[in-house]
């Protein structure tokens, strides 16, 4: 497996693991995905938002890669946020369809991206203003580790409340695409 479709593999298993995530909060009410439960960013919708700011912040770094990806264009539009824990929706819908947004940007930024691009550096400067200039391929590995990080504190989050998510491994979502092939329509894939 290259590079390439590995990074293709784990956009979109953020995608379903996003999906079930968010199928899952629903279950809650909107009071008790804002109550506070001790995690880093609180509350059930806290860490779905967090994962929304981080991700925004690392895709427009992205944007700014050498080869100017075309699916990344429209993250440039969006207002950096502030801070790590910026609400940027104010209710549950509006995350989950700014959620769904993201994650199809990611799986084309994937899709369009090819294997020299990854080994190429990339500039960027943090939240606290440090430059830093590192392979491209380390930092989006990064991106999709800190996803999974936090999905997992919001898997446990939910069982706390009695709502199972269901099967969360890349390989079940591997298995699952296997018995039910999609058709890829950037490959003129039609079935």
């Amino acid at each position: 497996m290259s590079i390439k479709q590995n990074f293709e593999h784990m956009a979109a298993y953020n995608r379903w693991m996003n999906q079930k995530i968010y199928r899952s909060a629903a279950r809650l009410s909107e009071a008790e995905l804002h109550a506070d439960r001790k995690a880093f960013f609180r509350s059930v919708f806290g860490t779905l938002n967090h994962i929304l700011v981080a991700d925004t912040i690392w895709l427009k770094r992205f944007a700014r890669h050498p080869s100017n990806f075309h699916a990344l264009q429209a993250v440039l539009d969006i207002d950096a946020p502030s801070s790590l824990s910026q609400v940027l929706h104010d209710n549950f819908a509006q995350l989950e369809i700014a959620r769904c947004v993201m994650d199809e940007i990611i799986i084309r930024m994937c899709s369009e991206a090819a294997v020299d691009d990854y080994i190429q550096p990339l500039r960027y400067v943090t939240t606290t203003g440090q430059g830093f200039v590192d392979d491209f391929a380390i930092l989006v590995q990064h991106f999709f580790n800190h996803q999974t990080h936090h999905r997992g504190q919001i898997t446990t989050l939910l069982s706390q409340s009695a709502i199972d998510v269901g099967a969360t491994d890349l390989v079940a979502m591997l298995r699952e695409q296997a018995d039910n092939p999609q058709p890829n329509p950037a490959s003129g894939d039609r079935r």
